[in-house]
């Protein structure tokens, strides 16, 4: 046989490629992955302590020290989650079961953290988001061993209809129109789902052919199209009309985002006083400041941190061995039964595609 070593350098360092090339697109997370999968994935599942709730608003946040949630200021006497966030009167917790394969475990709590719901879905927690209702949830998680993706490190996104229970396995089953054409692929993939106030569109990242793109998504009509190239993670301002991201500016792995605003309407965006890389779905704390994670100052997990949405000021530490921000209201009685539609997927027939057209340039 003739130097079967050479060859086993050469598949090796093709893996390795393909690795780096995950790292970049998904970010620090990926480093996680590894972390999480070295040590069996799992963590100590504890339950809110009965005093805990959601009733006094707030800075809420995941403590890393402890792995619960937390009131600023506060004790972390919150349940234990990988992520985490709030709003309406539910709240989303990720949580990564043990064993192999990773699992997560999504779970549903009302503002007393009495748990509605637990959803069980493949992979390691990633991204959560609930509308501003408290009707529709959303999470990421990093899935492994998907068939376009051997080898590499992909994503699979889903959004319940606490209305119904209707639950979207994957946000790939939603056809996608890229560039005005229907858009099929095997390497999409979707993150970050954040949804506007009229709980039916949502703003999220997908990735495909090597380029991250925004996507609005409609759910009444089960369809979602492309809107501008090099967003990840947005994250939809209060009153619907910009959208926080982190756009990638350098081809340093190590710092390849920088945190931008992109005005819905005039499609202007701009970068905002945070110059360092930010792997992290922004929060809107108000509707002029950004809460995020960045590794903490004592090399150990993370910090919370919260910058202008202006592109003013200067980055502010708002909360130490912190992550997961999500700014809590106070709780607004029910109007009555809502004249949203909730979610109902329509009877799609089978499309087989004949082409799949290239993506745009």
């Amino acid at each position: 046989m003739a130097d079967p070593a050479g060859k086993g350098v050469l598949v090796k360092a093709r893996s390795v490629v393909l690795i780096a090339a995950a790292l970049v697109l998904l970010g620090g997370s990926l480093g996680y992955v590894l972390h999480a999968r070295q040590r069996g994935g799992g963590q100590r599942l504890v339950a809110a302590e009965s005093s805990f709730t959601l009733d006094e608003p707030g800075l809420y946040y995941r403590d890393t020290a402890t792995g619960r949630v937390a009131r600023s200021p506060g004790a972390p006497d919150g349940p234990s989650c990988v992520r985490f966030y709030a709003a309406g009167d539910r709240a989303l917790c990720l949580r990564a079961l043990p064993g192999t394969p990773a699992r997560t475990q999504a779970v549903v709590y009302d503002r007393r953290f009495t748990e509605l719901q637990t959803v069980t879905v493949p992979g390691i927690p990633n991204r959560a988001r609930v509308s501003a209702s408290g009707h529709l949830l959303s999470w990421t998680t990093f899935a492994v061993g998907d068939s376009y993706a051997a080898g590499t490190f992909s994503t699979r996104t889903s959004i319940l209809d606490l209305r119904t229970g209707y639950l979207v396995k994957s946000v790939e089953s939603i056809p996608l129109t890229v560039g005005g054409t229907r858009y099929h692929a095997a390497d999409v993939n979707y993150w970050g789902v954040n949804f506007a106030d009229d709980d039916n569109r949502f703003y999220a990242t997908v990735s495909t052919g090597g380029r991250t793109h925004l996507v609005e998504g409609d759910l009444r009509a089960w369809s979602a199209r492309t809107l501008r190239e090099n967003v990840e993670c947005p994250s939809l301002s209060p009153d619907g009309t910009r959208i926080a991201f982190k756009k990638k500016v350098s081809a340093d792995p190590a710092a390849p985002w920088r945190l931008h605003v992109l005005e819905l309407a005039s499609m202007r965006e701009y970068p905002l006083a945070e110059s360092r890389s930010v792997d992290d779905q922004a929060a809107w704390l108000d509707g002029g400041t950004l809460g995020y994670a960045l590794p903490g100052q004592d090399g150990k997990g993370s910090d919370v941190w919260s910058v202008p949405a202006d592109g003013s000021g200067a980055p502010h530490l708002l909360v130490p061995g912190g992550s997961s921000p999500v700014a809590v209201r106070a709780a607004v009685p029910e109007a009555g039964p809502t004249a949203v539609p909730p979610v109902v997927p329509p009877v799609v027939p089978t499309v087989v595609p004949t082409t799949v057209p290239p993506a745009p340039d």
